[in-house]
């Protein structure tokens, strides 16, 4: 009588999870083949590719991957950290991010900072301790520890959102300072002499600012009158701000919010009061939501791509990590996605 093995039996009559070995059996092909498709799939030939992969969707076949970074050193984990994912801007620039990673076999390992620059070093020790093989951060201003560390260490970093002349390895995102200063010449061209400014009290909303009162300096006008309020930003706090800025200054003539919510908020405000904008008042936003085209009126604003800034970071990161790509000149390691005002009716 033919005695059969468990090693021998078949994927769905053996008990227990899948194998590589039943996926190579079930495909015809080496297990060296399937462990290629999964840790570096650019290197098998489409054909072959396509044939595993279907292989491995039918048997429900889950990689070993802890396995996987023991033998290889690598994790094939991208961990990435932003101030909240309440806000829709970072969720979308982790879709873009995760759009470009997956295909080369990357998962994304998410974790949220609270806008605290002490528990975004905390999670980067914590990425560092489950061996990520590179980081993405929101921002360049970063614990002086967490900028030492990671150039130490020579992994593969994205700075994401600004830009620097010294990123800590690679930057993707824009001059928030010069979205500043194009909203101060936009307002400006259109009769506007008082501003006002309502920002969430976190880095890159300052870098805004910034931007706004140098234009404002070099246009001859006086500084803008500011109200700042602690993130994350709600439509809420955007229309109390508002009301709490016009009330301390009521000859403000035009508003730059940080952000569309607060935007969105302060538009809320002027419909409460009867206010009419932009007669009353002209509000412009930041970073175009689907809200901003929405509203009532429709919210001016100043458009980033957010997910075009996450798939672009993905690339950078892929060509390091694939050697493809090695720390070189600043024009090699910084890509400014830039940004576009967009008028609309409230400005």
């Amino acid at each position: 009588m033919k005695t059969t093995k468990t090693a021998d039996m078949p994927a769905q009559a053996r008990k227990g999870p899948v194998r590589m070995l039943d996926v190579a059996r079930a495909a015809g092909v080496a297990s060296v083949t399937v462990s290629r498709v999964i840790n570096h799939p650019e290197t098998v030939a489409q054909a072959t590719r396509e044939l595993v992969q279907a292989t491995i969707r039918r048997l429900g076949y889950v990689p070993d991957l802890t396995a996987g970074s023991l033998a290889s050193t690598r994790s094939r984990i991208v961990g990435a950290i932003v101030p909240t994912l309440s806000n829709a801007w970072f969720a979308d620039t982790m879709d873009g991010l995760a759009a470009a990673l997956a295909p080369q076999g990357y998962q994304l390992m998410l974790a949220q900072s609270s806008y605290h620059p002490r528990e975004e070093a905390g999670l980067v020790d914590a990425f560092l301790g489950r061996r990520v093989d590179a980081i993405v951060l929101t921002g360049v201003s970063h614990e002086k520890s967490v900028r030492d560390k990671l150039r130490r260490l020579g992994l593969p970093v994205v700075e994401t959102w600004d830009l620097t002349d010294d990123p800590i390895d690679m930057a993707v995102g824009f001059s928030n300072a010069g979205v500043g200063a194009a909203v101060a010449q936009y307002l400006r061209e259109r009769g506007h002499r008082r501003i006002g400014f309502i920002g969430a009290d976190e880095l890159r909303a300052r870098k805004r600012l910034d931007g706004l009162q140098a234009q404002l300096a070099e246009l001859g006008m006086a500084p803008a009158e500011v109200e700042l309020l602690p993130p994350p930003s709600t439509i809420d706090a955007g229309a109390q701000a508002f009301t709490r800025l016009l009330e301390g200054a009521p000859q403000i003539q035009a508003v730059f919010c940080s952000n569309d919510i607060l935007g969105v908020g302060a538009l809320l405000a002027c419909r409460q009061r009867g206010w009419q904008v932009p007669g009353r008042v002209a509000v412009v936003g930041f970073s175009d939501l689907a809200m901003a085209a929405a509203s009532y009126p429709t919210l001016t604003t100043v458009q980033v791509q957010p997910r075009e800034l996450g798939r672009q970071a993905g690339e950078v990161l892929l060509r390091r990590l694939q050697g493809l790509a090695r720390p070189g000149r600043r024009a090699q390691r910084v890509i400014d996605i830039g940004f576009r005002l967009v008028p609309r009716e409230s400005a």
